[in-house]
């Protein structure tokens, strides 16, 4: 039941006709035993003709997204009520007519308070409990100093948004009712019930004729206390008998034997805080008084029942508690506050009073601590990964997230981003150089008699361990493919297929080829025949499916290094890596076929000086010979013992500058 904000917010505790001691009363005009009253214009006494009252409801079934205009408040307004029936997600708006932006404009979502505008001063309320199914609502005193509009912002379904307002002056305004329109079009008509044109009534009409189907607004207006319709409050509507309305026409077999007698009234519409009955009339024989059907009796001469107050001792005062404020914060401990008022029921109209009347009673809680949950934190869930790269500069990770009180991992947005811990920094890991890595030869010879080839990966990578003056892989690219020969054919025809080529594909589903021909083998040599000499043979294919995957990770090496002795035992060393198919590091290789990183050479004996002038000066002068640097005439002469040694075993080693 929605009560009227009007009758909420005019009666004050003074006007209030409220039992006193001695069983008299104080009107609004501060006499004992006085009977005024202030009237719903707020005059004592009054007689409800010095304002008027706009009341309606809003409830288009709208269908697009966006604002649609709600109700226009009139200039000079006051006592404005503008609450959403239902809890929605939709929201409440308001703007001037100067284009000014009150409360939610520009798709923009203020929170509740009080914001000026049109004059006076606006309370913005959005409950935000969970159990709580109140709207939203706009509530100020007024008066408005100029027109302001209101608008709903529609993303679901309606639920009816009650408006009300005074205007003082019974002629003060005289609203408007828009024309018929499709539903979801901004609605800003208020009905007028005296003073109706014409076409006022006609469109009064088909309105009322929608309202079955929810398509037009439902709106009350009054010029008069009677005409005035008021939602009262559950427990307190006025119950009126069935009889109020006189029965049909009816052929009636009337005498002056029957009349109409009044037998007892209804029951009273409240149990306190003054209600109302009204008087039961029926049709009874004038000597026996017996009860007698309706149709005995004058329906024209029927009296019409007259409301008269009953229980009219006032109700006892209570606490009326408001919904809490939104926390004052949405993570941690904070404060929320809500409204307590003592208030007292007395003729249907809920009175704010003075809080004495309610010391019977516990005063609830205007203020509360609220935590709507701990504030998150940041961890680092792991250590710093290995650098990226083996050389150079790289970047390596770590795992830094957000977690709730509970442990949870949240959204990073819930943690405060100007404390965030670094996931991801630089790292150098030294400069790279490079190399040619080989993997061994493989066991297969390409034919199976005759010539062949057997083949092995190359490939150019970074050499971090090495500490060869290399610079680059250059052009010395290592041969992929080394001659085989698995014996000498016998002489027959056959079909000879080629080697098969690569897969179309790294790894997964592909295709390879190969050469077919007709050819007769003979102990040195072989014949190619036409294909039809082969005829009677089952041809072998020259085309097959190839998967590759999974490929599986193998050992790749660099070239052996130069000896780091030239006589009486050296050694040489290599670099080996286990690779996975796209060429990076992996641990995945078997330990035990991983190839030797080390190995001996040269053990010859050296071989004595013969030129006593031939000698070398530095004790180092094997890494000369390494760096092939004894084509130049100044480390000949330093390194000559050495350099002439390698000359000997490798004609043309020193080359010529």
């Amino acid at each position: 039941m929605f009560v009227s904000y009007l009758i909420l917010t005019l009666l004050h505790v003074q006007t209030a006709v409220l039992a006193r001691p001695g069983g008299e009363s104080i009107g609004c005009d501060d006499y004992l035993g006085s009977d005024k009253v202030v009237d719903k214009c707020g005059v004592c006494g009054g007689d409800n003709t010095g304002c008027q009252v706009v009341s309606g409801v809003f409830k288009h079934a709208l269908t697009s997204l966006g604002y649609h205009r709600v109700v226009e408040i009139p200039q000079g307004a006051t006592k404005i009520n503008i609450t959403e029936m239902y809890k929605s997600n939709n929201y409440l708006a308001l703007r001037s007519r100067s284009g000014r932006s009150i409360i939610n404009g520009n798709w923009a979502i203020d929170r509740p308070g009080k914001y000026e505008g049109g004059g006076t001063m606006f309370t913005y309320k959005r409950p935000n409990e969970i159990s709580s199914t109140a709207g939203e609502s706009f509530l100020a005193e007024g008066p408005t100093n100029e027109i302001l509009d209101v608008y709903m912002i529609h993303q679901q379904p309606n639920p009816g948004v009650h408006y009300e307002y005074v205007i003082m002056g019974t002629n003060a305004i005289s609203p408007q009712v828009p024309p018929h329109r499709r539903p979801g079009e901004p609605f800003n008509g208020q009905l007028v019930t005296n003073g109706r044109s014409q076409e006022e009534r006609e469109e009064k009409e088909r309105t009322e004729e929608k309202e079955g189907d929810g398509g037009a607004p439902e709106v009350f207006t009054s010029g008069s206390a009677q005409a005035f319709p008021v939602r009262h409050p559950d427990g307190f509507s006025p119950h009126q008998p069935d009889d109020l309305v006189p029965a049909a026409p009816q052929s009636p077999r009337r005498s002056r034997d029957h009349n109409w007698k009044q037998l007892g009234t209804t029951e009273c519409s409240t149990s306190c805080g003054k209600g109302s009955q009204f008087p039961i009339f029926r049709c009874v024989h004038r000597n026996t008084h017996e009860e007698v059907p309706e149709s005995y009796c004058d329906s024209s001469m029927k009296p019409t029942p007259e409301e008269e107050p009953c229980n009219i001792f006032p109700c006892p005062a209570f606490w009326d508690i408001g919904e809490w404020s939104e926390c004052s914060k949405t993570c941690g401990l904070g404060m929320q506050h809500r409204q307590v008022l003592c208030r007292q029921v007395y003729a249907n109209r809920s009175l704010t009073v003075q809080p004495y009347r309610c010391q019977h009673l516990e005063k609830p809680e205007t203020t509360s601590t609220c935590q709507l949950k701990i504030c998150s934190e940041w961890q680092i869930r792991t250590d710093w990964t290995s650098c990226s790269v083996p050389c150079g500069v790289g970047q390596r990770t770590r795992d830094v997230k957000c977690v709730s009180n509970i442990g949870d991992v949240v959204d990073d947005e819930e943690c405060n981003m100007k404390l965030r811990p670094n996931d991801i920094e630089n790292c150098d890991m030294g400069p790279c150089a490079k190399s040619w890595f080989l993997t061994e030869w493989g066991e297969r010879c390409s034919a199976e008699c005759g010539a062949g080839v057997r083949t092995r990966s190359v490939v150019c990578m970074t050499n971090h361990v090495s500490s060869l003056p290399l610079e680059g892989c250059g052009n010395n690219r290592p041969a992929e493919a080394t001659p085989c020969d698995n014996g000498p054919c016998t002489g027959k025809v056959e079909w000879f297929a080629g080697s098969w080529s690569q897969c179309s594909i790294e790894c997964g589903s592909g295709t390879q080829q190969r050469e077919v021909i007709c050819v007769r083998k003979n102990v040195d040599t072989f014949e190619v025949l036409d294909p039809y000499e082969c005829s009677f043979l089952e041809r072998p294919p020259s085309r097959q499916s190839c998967h590759l995957k999974p490929c599986g990770a193998k050992w790749f090496s660099t070239e052996w290094s130069m000896c780091s002795k030239s006589c009486q035992g050296g050694f040489r060393v290599r670099e080996v890596r286990c690779l996975s198919d796209d060429m990076t590091l992996s641990n995945l290789c078997d330990p035990q076929l991983k190839p030797e990183e080390k190995e001996s050479c040269n053990p010859q004996d050296c071989v004595p000086e013969v030129d006593e002038n031939c000698k070398d000066r530095y004790y180092n002068c094997n890494v000369v010979v390494q760096a092939r640097l004894c084509v130049y005439n100044y480390y000949k002469t330093a390194c000559c013992a050495s350099c002439t040694r390698v000359a000997n075993r490798h004609p043309g080693f020193l080359g010529s500058r």
